[in-house]
């Protein structure tokens, strides 16, 4: 997955958790039932993921300086009973997935699954996906025609794992 894609997943978890409605944590309202799941939610990402300021300021909708807010006022923003209720609820949750997701130990084992779920290369070799899972990266040779279908068939052959996705 790619970083705005693991920040997407976290926004859902998060919207999921308090019951919100999804992509409900971009809406322009300043409504705590709103502005504290946003916080959590960015602390999240920058503190677990390490996702960077400007995508989470893109999901989010936001200015970048705000999710420099977000992170340098959690520890202070912590003593508030329900910023904390909130925060404990999700992260919680976001580690009770990240529990549940599996990584490859070996390059062959993963370049064998994904090939048996889809996934093909192609000699012309255009591009290159690189797939990280745990310490083990394969890398993936497509056409620019093919791209988009191996990308699909990537991310739904992985949906069980933790993974992430670079283009070379």
């Amino acid at each position: 997955m790619t970083a705005k894609d693991n920040f997407i997943e976290i926004c859902d978890l998060t919207t999921d958790v308090m019951g919100l409605q999804k992509g409900s944590l971009a809406f322009k309202s300043r409504v705590h039932t709103l502005q504290i799941p946003r916080m959590v939610a960015s602390v999240i990402g920058r503190k677990e993921e390490e996702i960077h300021h400007n995508i989470i300021a893109d999901v989010l909708q936001r200015d970048r300086t705000s999710i420099y807010h977000y992170e340098r006022t959690h520890q202070n923003n912590y003593t508030w009973e329900e910023y904390r209720n909130v925060f404990n609820k999700v992260y919680k949750a976001y580690k009770k997935t990240q529990d549940e997701q599996e990584v490859f130990i070996t390059k062959s084992h993963m370049k064998k699954y994904l090939l048996a779920n889809g996934v093909s290369e192609n000699k012309k070799q255009e591009a290159i996906i690189q797939v990280k899972s745990g310490k083990v990266v394969v890398e993936i040779k497509t056409s620019y025609f093919e791209f988009s279908n191996q990308m699909k068939n990537i991310k739904l052959a992985l949906k069980n794992y933790k993974y992430e996705i670079e283009i070379i």
